[in-house]
């Protein structure tokens, strides 16, 4: 559901790089594992992303791993492509600029426990995965992925959290609410390329000239940063992107308001269509609900408002 690029320094592990001078200060903090956004992390220290241990305890589950074909069992791995380097929870760097932590990371990781397999993560933009499941490069795909009914004609999903779309703006903004997009005449909207969210506003853009209004402008960003400054200076009315991301980085930033949750999605791993990995995934994350795993990480992340109760395989898009 959004596309960021891999930062560079400490300061970039929430946000991707923008030019400084016309950057306003943003205040890095994480999302503590038994508070809200900026509670911190292990200890309650501000500014660390959390970093607990949830996975390594997982242990291989034999009725799970059995569902995995056999030349995928005797090889024991799978290509993972996976779209890092934004705002928690759902992926980003750790300071070091190498290794990667969020929800998507940990519930991967602890799926490739439980089928006893190694996930040989490579990141890749989040615009480029789902094409490179279809060609065969990657076996599976992680990045915020939500199940709409495009994406279920052409790739196969097994969902893990429940996410979805929202809109935050400036504190000066006279929206408190987006619950029609014709709210949005007039106004620019700053979106990630090639998401969900692009695709719904770019498909609804008649609404303001049904209603004889001016339409609104979209535009659109491959760097999360970019996103935020266009907001914090002006370019951009409005941001449109992911509920758990927004109310996390609204909690970060000055002078910015989360507006409210326009749409849910469930978000899963993605893969080609039709394939015979879906009923072992599926399996493996039901495993994680059962055994605990799954509520440690969502605590972890403070996302256990979008927990699910069952892992499903391509299930329709939520209708709101």
């Amino acid at each position: 559901m959004k596309s960021f690029l891999r930062p560079t320094a400490r300061h970039t592990t929430l946000f991707a790089l923008i030019t400084a001078a016309t950057l306003l200060s943003l205040t890095a903090c994480s999302e503590g594992e038994a508070g809200g956004p900026g509670a911190g992390g292990p200890g309650g220290e501000p500014g660390a992303v959390p970093t607990q241990d949830v996975v390594s305890s997982v242990t291989k589950d034999e009725a799970a791993a059995r569902l995995l074909p056999a030349e995928v069992r005797e090889r024991g791995s799978l290509r993972l492509a996976s779209s890092v380097g934004g705002t928690p929870p759902s992926s980003t760097y750790l300071p070091d600029g190498r290794t990667v932590a969020g929800v998507d990371i940990d519930v991967a990781d602890a799926v490739g426990k439980v089928l006893g397999i190694k996930l040989k993560r490579e990141v890749a933009s989040f615009e480029a995965i789902l094409p490179a499941l279809s060609s065969g490069k990657y076996d599976l795909g992680t990045g915020n992925f939500g199940v709409t009914e495009p994406r279920r004609k052409t790739i196969d999903f097994v969902t893990y959290i429940n996410d979805g779309q929202a809109f935050a703006a400036r504190q000066d903004s006279d929206l408190d609410r987006v619950t029609d997009l014709r709210q949005l005449c007039g106004l620019t909207v700053a979106t990630g390329a090639g998401t969900t969210f692009e695709a719904t506003l770019e498909d609804n853009k008649h609404v303001c000239a049904d209603a004889g209004e001016k339409a609104y402008e979209v535009k659109t960003y491959a760097e999360q940063g970019a996103l935020w400054s266009a907001l914090h200076q002006g370019r951009a009315d409005v941001v449109m992107s992911t509920i758990n991301g927004l109310r996390y980085a609204v909690a970060q930033q000055q002078g910015l308001k989360f507006l409210n949750e326009y749409h849910r999605l469930d978000v899963g791993f993605a893969f080609k269509k039709g394939t015979p990995l879906a009923p072992a995934f599926q399996a493996a994350v039901n495993t994680l609900i059962k055994n605990g795993t799954y509520e440690r990480i969502l605590r972890k992340w403070d996302t256990q408002k979008s927990a699910l109760d069952t892992s499903r395989i391509s299930p329709p898009e939520i209708k709101d």
